[in-house]
């Protein structure tokens, strides 16, 4: 005899394949819920690490701007040291060139000549004193002109005043402090060329000198 199944047999494959279907739906589910949790995770620890480095960066460049300004205070110091060291410097120059530059005041003046002042500005010395003579000025200029260690006398003024012939004439002059940057620019002198053959001659300079012999009615004005 024939076996003839007549239970509802579709019906249970149709609920099978449901199971199946819905069992795969949420182990494709936890699947994908599992990568998207990694990959937050992941994303994270990234995120982490960068703010690290940012951090350490930050500290880093910190470090580096406190050490930039002790850098720009040491380049002030030093400055100043300089600024200070060459004061010191023309200090001690000066020292020795004011010892020169009296003593080539006191050679250079010649017989019937008298300073009354003296003022220094700068490099620049202001004589004013009285003379015999207007000659006796012109011979007092080419005396600095000649000097190692001054140069460039300009008149400024002369007049004749009072009757002493030994103070008739009242002058006053600038002269320039001539620099010394070799110490054997002291010893050859301004334009001496023994030590260089090849040195040019130096022009001749026009000078503002008084007249060697002015009549005393033909000075300042005075009949």
């Amino acid at each position: 005899m024939a076996k003839i199944n007549l239970l509802p047999w579709r019906t249970e494959r149709r609920k099978l394949r449901e199971r199946e279907f819905y069992m795969m739906l949420v182990a494709a589910m936890v699947v994908a819920g599992l990568v998207i949790f990694l990959w937050i995770m992941w994303m994270d620890a990234r995120i982490d690490n960068q703010d690290r480095r940012n951090a350490y960066l930050k500290d880093e460049i910190h470090a580096l701007d406190s050490k930039l300004e002790k850098i720009v205070d040491l380049e002030k110091t030093k400055s100043k040291l300089l600024a200070r060291k060459q004061i010191i410097e023309q200090l001690q120059a000066s020292r020795t060139q004011m010892v020169h530059l009296f003593d080539e005041l006191v050679k250079t003046i010649p017989d019937g000549v008298r300073l009354n002042s003296l003022k220094q500005v700068g490099d620049t010395l202001t004589l004013e004193g009285m003379a015999q003579s207007n000659a006796s000025v012109a011979s007092y200029m080419r005396n600095l002109d000649a000097s190692p260690y001054l140069t460039h006398s300009d008149l400024k003024k002369t007049e004749a005043k009072g009757t002493d012939k030994r103070n008739r004439f009242e002058f006053a002059l600038d002269v320039k402090v001539r620099k010394q940057e070799n110490p054997d620019d002291a010893k050859n002198g301004p334009g001496d060329t023994k030590g260089d053959k090849n040195a040019p001659a130096a022009p001749p300079k026009e000078k503002n000198l008084p007249a060697a012999a002015t009549p005393a009615g033909a000075v300042g004005g005075m009949p």
